[in-house]
């Protein structure tokens, strides 16, 4: 069963909504970036991090790399939009 939908999405989670076509090919460029193993080495470090913090599966923060390397909790809407325009 899907999720409900959200009363007041953000403006790109509304485009993809009502753009089908649009929708398709970003979940096929994403497929082939998080196939990448750089991507999935990195996925692996942060799900073992949420792991060890008791945050995997919660929902909740997610985890972001610092300047430093380091890994800190942050809001996730923050983390996922930060440098969007330098893409």
């Amino acid at each position: 069963m899907a999720p409900p939908k959200v009363a007041n999405p953000r403006s790109s989670a509304r485009y993809y909504r009502d753009n089908p076509d649009a929708r398709a090919s970003k979940a096929k460029t994403d497929t082939k970036v998080n196939a990448r193993p750089e991507q999935r080495a990195k996925r692996s470090e942060l799900a073992t991090a949420r792991r060890e913090r008791g945050l995997m599966g919660k929902g909740g923060p997610d985890l972001s790399h610092t300047k430093e390397g380091t890994l800190v909790r942050e809001n996730p809407s923050t983390n996922r939009a930060r440098n969007r325009g330098l893409k």
